[in-house]
């Protein structure tokens, strides 16, 4: 056992990046498209995911997160939890118990699923397994018991294969990646709550005739309605709200300022190269995805469509989502301050609002309206999760060593403002672990509800053809 957390933790520790074209080569050669076609590919996806890591986290990541520092400074804004990032909450849970098994475990319990037909995602994002590492050391906190946390673990699994599989059919169309899901521990856990408010909003009249296509908008207003001109509005704005000026300068601590123009360029650009980013990763996805599809129907009849689960930064291109995530950072921090009994600054994790909108917007149809509706709200009820979340959170980040930089309490808006996160921590710990075990009876009939689902929709699929034949 050693010797495999060994394996698999080197091979995680690669990154991304490099992760992705081994194992899509793998994937496309298993499925008959041939090692040259199957490696192009892998590669092909691997530079998309570079493209997108130097976008997000240089461009939001850096300019974005700075402008929003000196805002709170400017401001005199003080809040007692600090917003250390995915990349540190990602950090924690692998450096926990149950990081250290979750990728050879979570692999397990894809392939078990499909052979079980009670999932259609095969999941190659393995890097991702790291969101339902967090909800495991997070219950095994609250429980003081690891083989607990190791439970939720799975169970977090489970039920985001199930939304990766219902939610397909809207990301292929919507997101224009055919044969991919996005069985991702963070933008999943919105999906529930965004099908919620999209039919709630259908059944109040006024409300469910209002359609902001941001699309019609963009070829309305011509040039003024482009990305990259919105982009650099928003930027502008954010820039003039850090007190930045028209020239570079620096602060009293003789720090560098850049100039407002430079974060409204840089919003700009972001607007532009996401989506020519997440477009190179459809192109190297294609081959393999065709190549799956032909495997499945060839062979498994009754499987239905197999997809391709990828990271949910295949979709943060989509211009509604670009759009409303721009558009809600200074809502984010807004919020912040005004929500009583919220103690959370956010800071680094800004730039992973639009991988909230992921799963969002194909859901409420890319109406612009819906999809700010329910991301202030799942913003706002995020603020208090991770306010809650946060005593756990610190507690992880000392027993695995993390530096916290000084800061008393830490958090984060991914994964610690996630709902599902929060209800398998929260709702596992009732009763010592009896919450736990409903949990995963809940998680059971949801697999076997999906593997009927699933059934059904392998067998009209048959008929149709054979009816075509």
């Amino acid at each position: 056992m050693d010797a495999l957390v060994a394996f698999f933790g080197g091979i995680q520790s690669l990154g991304v990046s490099v992760v992705m074209p081994i194992v899509l080569t793998i994937i496309g050669c298993a499925f008959g498209a041939g090692f040259g076609k199957s490696l192009k590919a892998g590669l092909t996806v691997g530079i998309g995911f570079i493209g997108l890591n130097l976008v997000i986290n240089n461009l939001m990541g850096t300019d974005l997160a700075g402008a929003v520092t000196a805002m709170v400074t400017r401001f005199s804004l003080s809040l007692s939890v600090m917003d250390v990032g995915w990349p540190a909450a990602s950090a924690i849970a692998m450096g926990s118990v149950v990081g250290t098994i979750i990728i050879p475990l979570g692999l397990l319990v894809n392939v078990v699923m499909l052979l079980t037909n009670t999932t259609q995602t095969a999941d190659v994002d393995i890097w991702n397994y790291w969101h339902f590492a967090f909800t495991g050391a997070m219950v095994a906190i609250v429980l003081d018991n690891v083989m607990f946390g190791i439970c939720a673990a799975i169970i977090n699994e489970v039920i985001v294969l199930v939304i990766g599989d219902v939610t397909a059919p809207l990301v292929e169309p919507s997101l224009g990646l055919p044969g991919v899901s996005i069985p991702h521990g963070f933008s999943g856990a919105f999906a529930p709550i965004a099908y919620a408010f999209d039919r709630l909003i259908d059944k109040i009249p006024g409300l469910n005739k209002i359609d902001i296509n941001v699309k019609s908008m963009q070829k309305k207003f011509g040039v003024f309605g482009e990305p990259v001109l919105l982009g650099l509005v928003i930027g502008l704005v954010i820039g003039l709200l850090a007190g930045y000026g028209f020239l570079p300068g620096t602060d009293a601590d003789g720090n560098a300022v850049p100039s407002f123009l430079t974060t409204a360029v840089s919003m700009g650009a972001v607007m532009v190269l996401i989506p020519k980013m997440a477009a190179l990763l459809m192109e190297g996805l294609l081959p393999i995805s065709d190549a799956a599809s032909a495997f499945i129907q060839k062979h498994f009849q009754n499987r239905g469509k197999i997809y391709i689960g990828l990271d949910s930064a295949v979709g943060c291109g989509h211009p509604v989502t670009l759009t409303l995530s721009l558009i809600l950072v200074p809502f984010c921090i807004a919020l912040a301050f005004i929500l009583p009994g919220n103690k959370v600054m956010p800071l680094v994790d800004l730039a992973v609002i639009p991988y909230m909108f992921v799963l969002i917007t194909p859901i409420v149809h890319e109406n612009g309206f819906r999809g700010l509706i329910v991301g202030i709200i799942v913003l706002a009820v995020g603020m208090y999760i991770a306010t809650d979340l946060s005593p756990l959170i610190t507690t992880a980040a000392a027993n695995v060593g993390f530096d916290m930089g000084g800061a008393a309490a830490i958090s984060s808006i991914c994964d610690g403002a996630n709902p599902l996160t929060w209800l398998l921590v929260r709702g596992g710990a009732i009763g010592g672990g009896i919450g736990l075990a409903v949990l995963a009876a809940g998680a059971v009939a949801l697999a076997l509800w999906n593997r009927k689902r699933i059934i059904a929709e392998a067998k009209a699929l048959h008929d149709a053809e054979t009816a075509d034949k």
